[in-house]
């Protein structure tokens, strides 16, 4: 039966709640161990207990890779369904899917990452704190540690939507953030912004909050990927095809992945 109307308005509006909901949730139950340690690290810290929370950090560390970036990679390509037109996808068969398919991509991505992200805060805490005369060092640091989180949404995109071995998507999603930046900050301001909100209203975070940022975060990377693939189909016209950027062509590179079911192109090069 399809509503029309007002009641059509509240029925669409439910139906992307639902979806919503039900994707982050399954989001925050395959990545638990992850946001278990993360709770506990926040409650060390209310209670000023420094090496309780250190610990904390360590375990946040160990099952990121093993958790969350699986479970996140699972989640963006739930988001990718629907921004490539299957709105009515099957939830629990795509996430759970997704999981399986991508899950040794996401977590060597996600030991990779984490080493990084380790090594570099490390380096920009001693440059800061210690070597204070070498603290524009620590700046430099900082820079990059923002590059390196913000790739982590083309890192996602490009798991969810590209069959390509491990390490050219980790060295394509840092190459597609320098050099096609703005979209991909902007998600990265506007997922700020969702998740301070969740923190003075915690549902937001429980219900949607993942969920919709891997919307908007997909979004923003395949309007980038549509935009690029126009421009190349113009220069081959013009016959300058030469002229695209390092960016461009590592993004290009790929062979995106079918959307239904059952007529995948083979894993086997992926890594």
């Amino acid at each position: 039966m399809e509503f029309r109307g007002l009641m059509g308005g509240f029925y669409r509006i439910s139906e992307w709640i639902m979806r919503f909901s039900v994707t982050n949730l399954l989001w925050l139950v395959c990545g638990l161990p992850f946001f278990a340690a993360l709770f506990l690290k926040l409650l060390f810290m209310a209670g000023d207990f420094p090496n309780e929370s250190l610990q904390m950090n360590w375990a946040m560390g160990i099952l990121a890779p093993f958790t969350l970036f699986p479970a996140t990679s699972a989640m963006f390509s739930v988001a990718r369904k629907w921004i490539m037109g299957d709105t009515d996808v099957k939830l629990l068969k795509t996430f759970f899917g997704s999981y399986k398919e991508n899950y040794k991509q996401a977590m060597i991505g996600g030991i990779f990452y984490t080493l990084l992200f380790v090594i570099m805060y490390i380096d920009y805490t001693v440059y800061m704190t210690q070597l204070t005369s070498m603290r524009m060092i620590g700046y430099v640091m900082l820079g990059l540690l923002i590059i390196l989180f913000v790739s982590l949404f083309n890192f996602f995109s490009m798991v969810s939507h590209y069959h390509m071995k491990t390490f050219d998507i980790l060295k394509n999603s840092i190459l597609l953030t320098v050099f096609r930046p703005i979209r991909v900050v902007l998600t990265a301001v506007v997922s700020g912004a969702i998740l301070y909100f969740g923190i003075k209203y915690p549902f937001i975070i429980i219900f949607f909050a993942g969920a919709v940022i891997a919307y908007y975060a997909f979004f923003n990377f395949y309007s980038t990927y549509q935009k690029m693939q126009e421009q190349q189909a113009k220069m081959a016209e013009q016959g300058n095809e030469d002229s695209e950027s390092p960016g461009d062509e590592a993004l290009l590179s790929g062979e995106e992945r079918r959307d239904h079911d059952g007529d995948k192109p083979s894993s086997d090069s992926k890594s």
